[in-house]
């Protein structure tokens, strides 16, 4: 089920996956918006896998109205995907131990510490009806 936020308001939204341990996490801290890969069965400070800006409140033009955040899932369970006002902003592949943003930043971090973010492609939402 989708939520409604305003960009730079404290936003937070999560989505647990139906088939693992896994769940894709959307926070809004009043100065950027992130989408995390999330595993709710390690250990507390093992819990974020990787995390994705998606973007800089100051930079978002119509960050005076409202939006609309989704996450949803692939029907494995293994990809969550960040949408927000209809378009796909990040997508986490949790049995590749990836995840790929709009932004390609920051390096990958957390418990998946990959060489380099691999560039956005649209092709990426292959998985997702």
């Amino acid at each position: 089920m989708p939520t409604v936020f305003t960009p730079g308001d404290k936003t937070f939204y999560a989505s647990d996956s139906a088939s693992s341990s896994y769940s894709g996490v959307f926070e809004d801290d009043g100065r950027t918006g992130y989408f995390y890969a999330y595993d709710r069965a390690a250990a507390k400070d093992r819990r974020i896998l990787d995390a994705c800006l998606i973007y800089n409140v100051a930079a978002v033009t119509d960050r005076d109205r409202p939006s609309e955040a989704e996450i949803i899932w692939a029907r494995d369970g293994m990809k969550a995907a960040l949408v927000i006002n209809d378009r796909a902003h990040a997508v986490i592949d949790f049995d590749a131990r990836r995840a790929y943003c709009r932004t390609n930043f920051p390096p990958p971090s957390g418990q998946w510490r990959a060489d380099v973010r691999l560039a956005w492609d649209d092709a990426l939402l292959a998985d997702f009806d």
